[in-house]
């Protein structure tokens, strides 16, 4: 199971990437495995202000389907439009394909999230 350094992670099994005041915000390795093959992800709209642990988008599976939660507070400035035609891009490269862009609007809550090594010590309690 992949875990990508230099990110933060959720016990939600999301992930963010922080870009200054922005961040990309996807789903984990461990999140796509046990989903499955991804046939339909439902992105945000743009300019919806979010806070953290509100449901932003949803996955579904052939299995399974699943709410994704905003990891931090923020606004949404993209979406990943690619996912709309290939969701199974999220099965490829969960950390290359993200699902959106937020404007952050709280960046103490990224001290709340999890490091690569910590969030790799929480997935070896989950198993």
């Amino acid at each position: 199971m992949k875990v990508v350094k230099g990110l933060y992670y959720s016990k939600d099994h999301e992930w963010v990437k922080v870009e200054g005041e922005e961040a990309l915000i996807g789903i984990t390795d461990y999140a796509q495995e046990h989903l499955g093959d991804i046939v339909y992800v439902e992105l945000p709209e743009i300019d919806d202000e979010l806070e953290k642990e509100e449901a932003f988008s949803a996955v579904e599976s052939v299995k399974a389907a699943a709410d994704v939660f905003m990891p931090v507070s923020g606004k949404i400035i993209e979406v990943n439009e690619a996912l709309e035609d290939d969701p199974a891009l999220l099965n490829t490269d969960p950390y290359e394909n993200w699902i959106a862009k937020v404007q952050l609007s709280n960046k103490d809550e990224l001290e709340e999230l999890m490091s690569s090594e910590e969030y790799e010590k929480f997935l070896a309690e989950e198993v």
